[in-house]
C-alpha cells in the first residue's frame, strides 16, 4: 500500500503490448497507448504526463457527482445544502472532490491497480456533503483491453446521494475530431441552458441531427451534450464508439448496467488544442441528478456498497 502522493506520481500497467498510466492523485487515467516493438505508440486514450500539463478534465474521476449541479444547490432527505461553485462556465458545482485528492494505492502486479479514497462528513459536511464514502477504483489490463471497476461504500450513518463518472478523452489519430466519425447508443439528452446547467426537459435525439445510434461524421458538430436512455445488448451493455473509417481504427467503450448516461464532448472549451480528441464519459447519472433524483441518482444507505465498470478496447474495422 502506497500513502503518499503527488500531481506528478504515476503508475505504469502493462499487458502484451497495451500500457496504461495511471496517477494515484485523483485516481486518473492519463495515459493508455499501444506499441509496435519498435518505440512507436499508438494514442488511445488522449492524455498527459506530469501534474501540470493536465488539460480539460484528461482522465478524471467524477465522484460523488458527476457533471453539474445547477446553482450548487440541492436537497436530500429534506435537508437544504450548498456546494462550492466551482465551475468556470457558471454558477455551478462541477465533478464533485475526489479529482484533486490522493487516493492510497494498492498494487500486487504489473497489469492492475487500485485506488481507494475517503470522504467524511465531518470534513465535507460544510463543502455541501454531509455524507460518509468510501471509494475503490481499479484499473487493469487484460488481452481485450482496459478495464476501469469503481464500488462506492456508505460508511456514515444516514444515506447518501451518490454519482460516480469518468472523463478519458479518446483518440483514432486524426489531428481534430471532426474527421472522425461516433457511435451513441441513446435516444434522449438533455436541455442546457447557457450556463450548461438542464433545464429539466430530456429531449428526443431520433431523427434530430444528435441521433448517433449509428456511426455518423463528428464533422463540425459541437458536443457538449449529456445522454439518456441508454440502449443495450442482450447482455445489458451499452457500447459508444470513436471511429476513423479512412484508417480503420476504432474504439469502444463498453459499460454496464451501473451506467445509466453519457457525456460526450467535443473539447471546445480547451485552451489551445480544441476539438483535439472527443470525451466519452461513461455517468452514471446525469448532470444534475442531485435535483433529479430520477435521472440515475443512486441513494446509498448506511453499510451499501453500489458498483459497477466500463471497458475500453481498440480495433481494426
Amino acid at each position: 500500500m502506497t500513502l503518499a502522493s503527488t500531481p506528478d506520481t504515476e503508475i505504469s500497467l502493462e499487458c502484451e503490448n497495451q500500457r496504461a498510466v495511471l496517477s494515484p492523485w485523483g485516481a486518473s487515467l492519463r495515459r493508455y497507448f499501444l506499441t509496435d516493438g519498435h518505440g512507436g505508440e499508438t494514442d488511445i486514450v488522449w492524455g498527459y504526463s506530469g501534474g501540470a500539463q493536465k488539460k480539460g478534465g484528461q482522465g478524471d474521476v467524477l465522484i460523488p457527482f458527476p457533471g453539474r449541479v445547477a446553482g450548487g444547490r440541492y436537497a436530500f432527505d429534506g435537508q437544504a445544502l450548498q456546494l462550492e461553485l466551482n465551475d468556470k462556465e457558471g454558477p455551478n458545482a462541477i465533478h464533485g472532490f475526489v479529482r484533486s485528492l490522493p487516493w492510497m494505492t494498492h498494487q500486487d502486479g504489473s497489469e492492475a491497480v487500485t485506488f481507494e479514497v475517503s470522504l467524511d462528513a465531518a470534513q465535507y459536511g460544510s463543502r455541501g456533503y454531509p455524507f460518509s464514502i468510501t471509494v475503490r477504483v481499479t484499473y487493469s489490463l487484460d488481452v481485450q483491453g482496459l478495464s476501469c471497476a469503481f464500488s462506492v461504500r456508505n460508511v456514515g450513518g444516514t444515506a447518501a446521494p451518490v454519482g460516480v463518472g469518468f472523463h478519458p478523452y479518446f483518440t483514432v489519430g486524426t489531428e481534430c475530431v471532426d474527421k472522425a466519425e461516433a457511435k451513441i447508443p441513446a435516444t434522449g439528452y438533455l436541455e442546457f441552458n447557457e450556463q450548461l446547467a438542464p433545464t429539466g426537459k430530456v429531449l428526443s435525439a431520433k431523427g434530430t441531427e444528435w441521433d448517433y445510434r449509428e456511426f455518423r461524421p463528428i464533422g463540425q458538430r459541437r458536443f457538449n451534450h449529456c445522454y439518456l436512455e441508454l440502449e443495450r445488448d442482450a447482455s445489458g451493455m451499452a457500447t459508444a464508439s470513436l471511429r476513423h473509417r479512412e484508417s480503420g481504427r476504432t474504439i469502444d467503450v463498453v459499460m454496464d448496467r451501473a451506467f445509466s448516461a453519457i457525456v460526450v464532448y467535443t473539447g471546445d472549451a480547451i485552451a489551445d488544442v480544441p476539438r483535439r480528441a472527443l470525451a466519452i464519459e461513461p455517468m452514471t447519472c446525469a448532470t444534475d441528478a442531485f435535483n433529479h433524483p430520477d435521472w440515475g441518482l443512486k441513494r446509498l444507505l448506511p453499510g451499501e456498497t453500489f458498483g459497477g465498470s466500463y471497458k475500453v478496447s481498440a480495433r481494426r474495422s
